[in-house]
């Protein structure tokens, strides 16, 4: 992993967002789950362990491409 790794950052607009890390391989199973309540942020980064994140419930979710709003 570099040290310049790209970070992203999830708020949570309500109670129960789920955060859902999924690992990297031929098989790509979940391996990391967290809850977040409204207005709890998250920072987090793709590892040699997770290519993908998945979020469930309403969230702000901030990258260097920009902004994505899961109500819209």
């Amino acid at each position: 992993m570099s040290d310049n790794a790209d970070f992203f950052i999830i708020k949570a607009k309500e109670n129960g967002v789920n955060v859902i890390g999924l690992t990297r391989g031929t098989d790509t199973r979940f391996h990391h789950s967290e809850k977040l309540d409204k207005g709890e942020v998250m920072i987090a980064q793709f590892t040699e362990h997770t290519s993908a994140v998945k979020v469930r419930g309403k969230a702000i979710i901030q990258t260097r491409h920009g902004t994505i709003d899961t109500e819209e």
